[in-house]
């Protein structure tokens, strides 16, 4: 007896989005089931029931940006499901995913990568295996940070790695006690760069140096941390408004104890506002950004979590660090002796990721692939 197609759709609906490899299994089950799961409605449904797109993966950055050989062509793309990411097939494309590329930024199905060569920045397409390889850009630093974003306004970016999208790049230059921080925009429908255009003068004693670390996207926005130009310590985040065009300061939380690179990240919480995680010793500090009735915005008191009896480790010989968030959600990267974890901070359940452990920044790549996606890449995967 055949099912209703309704029906049918309804139990497709909750096949989990982060196994895709049991929709291409349904697909390749029947003719029918195939024209069925592969429309625009069912996907657009699917899309619509499971609300954030899944991780299917994350790429990475070594501590202090060092560079090892691999086999293959991937810039230290980790699978999280079952799915494997592709590469283009032409040699000089693979030739731009070597491992002097580092990660820079992952957002919107995309991967920014770049290197300490300053060779022209590349972003890669992990679903589909496209490379857009752009111009030298003048002015590229390390003390720069990077961010690629989907172009089209509106969009739920829920899979539009298709589509196109733009690449921010703020540079940096010092002119004596002055610094100032300069934006330049790609867009991948011109396939050039903006002029650049000074976004914020400060004195050095602000200490306006953006450091490598993930950035977060919420509201027409993104957020980058901020910190000294003689140490390893976080002073506070710069947020540049999309819409509006604009580069401000926002003070860090008052936090406890010092603000070191690795002992904190930038989070995009489930509830779109900005949160801020440090961890001191065995304990998270969890903080949230909020509008007041006032008009202004003020960080909350933190939530602190002791992580003493919740550890997959106990007794840790080297410190925890916390590499990265998982945008819309309440869930961070962290690093012990026994590799990188995924914590969620609501439930509190830790799931390991992987064994490595001397990563630095940690970037989730979150998309629904499409039908042929799914299938090309469970196959490459087994």
């Amino acid at each position: 007896m055949m099912l209703p197609d309704d029906l049918l759709e309804e139990i497709f609906l909750r096949l989990p989005p982060g196994e895709p490899a049991c929709l291409v299994r349904a697909y390749l089950a029947s003719k029918f089931w195939l024209g069925l799961l592969s429309g625009a409605r069912f996907h657009s449904r699917y899309r619509e029931f499971h609300g954030a797109p899944p991780m299917l993966g994350f790429v990475y950055a070594l501590s202090s940006y060092t560079q090892t050989k691999v086999d293959k062509p991937i810039p230290r793309f980790v699978s999280t499901t079952e799915f494997a990411a592709r590469v283009p097939d032409d040699d000089l494309a693979m030739a731009a995913l070597t491992t002097d590329y580092i990660a820079l930024d992952c957002h919107h199905g995309r991967v920014l990568l770049g290197d300490r060569k300053h060779n022209p920045l590349v972003v890669w397409d992990p679903m589909a295996g496209c490379l857009t390889k752009m111009q030298a850009l003048k002015g590229q630093s390390r003390t720069s940070a990077a961010a690629v974003l989907c172009a089209v306004t509106g969009c739920d970016h829920c899979a539009c790695h298709h589509g196109p999208f733009q690449v921010f790049f703020f540079g940096m230059s010092v002119h004596g006690a002055h610094c100032v921080i300069h934006l330049s925009v790609f867009s991948s429908e011109t396939l050039g760069w903006s002029e650049p255009q000074t976004c914020l003068g400060l004195d050095l004693d602000d200490a306006a140096f953006i450091k490598p670390a993930p950035s977060v996207a919420i509201q027409g926005a993104l957020y980058f941390m901020q910190g000294s130009f003689e140490d390893d310590h976080i002073t506070g985040f710069l947020k540049y408004g999309l819409g509006s065009n604009c580069l401000s300061l926002i003070d860090a939380p008052p936090m406890r104890g010092s603000l070191i690179i690795g002992a904190n990240t930038l989070m995009a919480m489930e509830d779109d506002s900005l949160g801020f995680a440090q961890v001191k010793r065995l304990t998270i500090y969890l903080w949230s950004r909020h509008m007041g009735s006032d008009g202004v915005a003020s960080w909350t008191q933190p939530r602190i979590i002791d992580l003493k009896n919740l550890l997959p480790i106990q007794n840790p010989s080297g410190r925890i660090k916390l590499i990265g968030s998982l945008e819309g959600s309440d869930i961070i990267f962290v690093t012990t002796d026994l590799g990188i974890y995924e914590l969620n901070l609501k439930s509190l359940h830790w799931k390991k990721l992987w064994g490595k452990k001397d990563v630095w920044c940690l970037f989730p790549c979150m998309s629904f692939p499409s039908p042929q996606e799914r299938m090309i890449s469970c196959d490459a995967a087994h």
